[in-house]
């Protein structure tokens, strides 16, 4: 699929269906791009549609099945908004290191795909809002899926989640009282069962 040049074909590239609850314009909105006047359609449309399907039928949809409906707040982003979000410390890491994350459209330096989401999990968030109660949900969806990396956020528990074919298994925390790797390869604790974090989470 080439990138769209008309309404037509960008309402019919927003339309496909990357998981049973999610569309690809579900990921599109930037607010980056939108204060700053650019487009945030992507440039390789099958490549973001591959790396975004396998996003949400790996990662989102089962968390949606788990805990309910799930809040969109960060998605796909072009190399170019991506870079202007660095350059001005909007938040967006380097293009270097958002290919295959939160640049869908582009592999990395070493040829994957990947993509990344910022999500919040509302049922979540508003039954566990103690410091350390974001633990839970990390160390639930390690044991639960394959994601590549999660980096948590203090307000209302955001996260960075992220799908890659080669995954890191790597959680970090931007929350301050917390702030580093929760786990990461090589860690006590990296592998094995988590669920005195997590067995109270659903049921």
């Amino acid at each position: 699929m080439k990138k769209p040049q008309t309404v037509a074909k960008l309402v019919e590239l927003g339309r496909v269906q990357l998981s049973q609850g999610f569309l690809l314009r579900d990921f599109l909105y930037s607010e980056i791009a939108a204060m700053h006047g650019l487009s945030n359609v992507p440039d390789d449309p099958d490549l973001a549609i591959a790396a975004g399907t396998r996003l949400c039928t790996d990662l989102l949809e089962p968390l949606r099945e788990a805990f309910g409906p799930l809040q969109i707040v960060s998605g796909l982003r072009t190399a170019e908004v991506n870079a202007l979000g660095a350059a001005k410390a909007y938040g967006p890491a380097s293009n270097e290191r958002s290919l295959a994350g939160h640049i869908w459209d582009k592999r990395d330096a070493a040829g994957q795909m990947g993509a990344t989401a910022g999500i919040i999990v509302p049922a979540f968030a508003d039954r566990f809002t103690a410091p350390d109660d974001w633990k839970r949900l990390a160390w639930w969806i390690h044991d639960h899926l394959p994601y590549s990396s999660m980096e948590f956020f203090p307000q209302r528990w955001m996260l960075h989640l992220q799908w890659h074919e080669k995954p890191l298994r790597m959680i970090y925390s931007h929350i301050p009282e917390a702030r580093g790797y929760l786990t990461r390869p090589g860690m006590p604790g990296h592998d094995g069962d988590h669920r005195e974090y997590w067995s109270t989470l659903i049921g």
